[in-house]
């Protein structure tokens, strides 16, 4: 009888999880332009280290311009009452919330003033009796 082969290492490991980072801050106004250049050449080839392993999935940076609608009216800016700023967003692919942010932690913006949200994605549809993000009273 045949010894069965040993399990793939992925077959007893998390199945990955999809996250959203959401970019947000502003650039640090005590760094000259070229230190902050420096940062986002380096960012634009991480994403792409992590995107060719298989770790993120590609986003795109946000315009300034943008709408706030609501059920009642349609107001200019997109940021409604938050004070930071969005920027941009992408995908990181881990396993749990803490591999995801490690991820992140290696962004080299970080270092000039930006910082990062990471949200899970979820995969369920919507209902009015499950506790969420929109359920009142939270």
């Amino acid at each position: 009888m045949e010894t069965p082969a040993p399990a793939p290492a992925h077959a007893t490991s998390p199945a990955l999880s999809e996250y959203l980072v959401l970019s947000r801050g502003q650039w640090d106004p005590s760094l000259p332009p070229e230190r902050i250049q420096t940062a986002i050449d380096h960012f634009y080839q991480w994403l792409e280290d992590k995107v060719q392993a298989g770790q993120m999935r590609p986003g795109q940076r946000l315009g300034t311009g943008g709408s706030t609608v609501t059920r009642s009216r349609i107001t200019d800016g997109p940021f409604g009452e938050t004070k930071e700023l969005i920027g941009g967003y992408w995908f990181i692919l881990a396993r749990s919330q803490e591999e995801a942010a490690e991820i992140a932690a290696g962004n080299p913006c970080l270092q000039c003033g930006l910082f990062y949200e990471i949200r899970p994605i979820e995969t369920v549809r919507a209902s009015a009796y499950a506790v969420t993000n929109e359920t009142p009273g939270r």
